[in-house]
């Protein structure tokens, strides 16, 4: 049965009682569960043979005092089921193994240790797995950021950047061990070159970073004159990044393993580049359509027309306004917008905006005042005047 398993059973309900139940009482359950679900009262019943299967389960744990007491302060620890028991290898009254590792493989901490190496030493039971020494565990690298300014052209079609990232590495004079060249550093003698010591706490012992070594696993005695001992210094270098076509302002984008070297063949972090673009003079973006606002004088607004629109990295295109187009109307030239990342293209969103003259000839003014009159009609505004003044 693994950790996971044995934590998320509720033995006091298979068992029918409450957590504070007496030993008599958890027996009296047992015995008549046991009865009723026996296989010789239920031949050929799978049921009922399951059943009896897990009352026997449940009466072997929390019959057993010292079993019990485990078996509480377990789930009490982590939580009924969400946590793990960090016996390795340990016997259990009901004689099933439990190890830690089952329920914690695979996940990691922040600095990419294995959670249950971290809680290996819980309530410090069994043991006799091998210790790892923590110099010795792969970890992987850190994430660094960066940032860079595309112009709007090269947001929309992708581009190809020189980036120059500072992160941390393994110090070059030292080789990362953290001692001064021509020396070596020594193993641990408190934690033997483990790098974690356990703590106890009564019926529990946790296990921690050694406060002698950091967590290291090894001293320094003569250290390193460039990082101080720490084996760790700064990396510059200049990568080629490939920024995605399609990229808005502000997007972060992910780069994987070109972030800081891991450690002791660990894989390396990840980069990410906050993008800035700078905007166009022409066009605007709205996700992944371009915007763009046209001029158009009202008589082809009003009579209708065909004009010149331009278009990013393209020849113009010609688009027919229809007669009785309104000031601010937007219309759609399909596929002429930013990568989609099914390869598609969005969008060109069109805008007209229809111009007014600031002066005007003799000629244009009496054309405008013969238009007025022949279109004169009722006052437009006269409505909203009885709206207004009806609230």
């Amino acid at each position: 049965m693994s950790t996971k398993d044995y934590l998320e059973k509720d033995y006091y309900a298979v068992l029918g009682v409450p957590k504070t139940a007496t030993a008599e009482e958890i027996k009296k359950a047992y015995r008549k569960l046991a009865r009723q679900h026996h296989p010789d009262a239920n031949p050929g019943n799978k049921e009922s043979e399951e059943k009896f299967k897990s009352v026997s389960e449940a009466y072997d744990v929390l019959s057993d005092v010292k079993s019990r007491k485990e078996y509480d302060e377990a789930r009490t620890l982590f939580g009924s089921g969400v946590g793990g028991y960090a016996g390795t290898g340990a016997q259990r009254g009901g004689g099933f193994n439990f190890d830690f590792g089952d329920l914690f493989s695979g996940q990691q901490g922040g600095g990419g240790e294995r959670i249950g190496d971290l809680f290996g030493g819980l309530f410090n039971r069994g043991g006799g797995g091998q210790r790892t020494t923590t110099t010795s565990r792969p970890r992987r690298g850190q994430d660094i950021e960066s940032e860079v300014t595309l112009a709007f052209g090269e947001a929309v079609d992708g581009a190809t950047v020189s980036l120059r990232l500072t992160s941390s590495a393994a110090c070059a004079a030292c080789a990362g061990t953290g001692a001064k060249a021509g020396t070596t550093p020594r193993v641990c003698p408190t934690c033997e070159g483990t790098g974690a010591a356990s703590r106890n706490l009564g019926n529990f012992a946790f296990s921690e970073p050694c406060r002698d070594c950091r967590g290291r696993g090894l001293i320094v005695d003569d250290p390193c004159p460039v990082c101080d001992g720490s084996g760790r210094g700064k990396s510059t270098r200049t990568i080629q990044a490939r920024i995605p076509a399609g990229v808005g302002d502000g997007q972060r984008i992910r780069i994987k393993a070109k972030g800081a070297p891991g450690e002791n063949g660990g894989p390396a972090g990840d980069l990410y580049v906050l993008v800035h673009v700078k905007p166009h003079p022409v066009f605007g973006r709205s996700g992944e359509n371009l915007t763009i606002t046209v001029p158009v004088t009202f008589p082809e607004a009003a009579l209708g027309s065909e004009i010149k629109v331009p278009t990013l990295r393209g020849m113009p295109v010609t688009l027919r306004i229809p007669e009785g187009t309104p000031n601010g109307r937007t219309f759609r030239v399909r596929g002429r917008g930013a990568p989609r990342k099914d390869g598609t293209k969005g969008d060109l969103l069109v805008t007209v905006q229809v111009t007014v003259p600031s002066t005007l000839d003799d000629k244009a003014r009496s054309a405008l005042e013969e238009f007025r009159d022949a279109t004169e009609g009722p006052d437009l505004r006269e409505e909203l005047i009885k709206q207004a003044r009806s609230e």
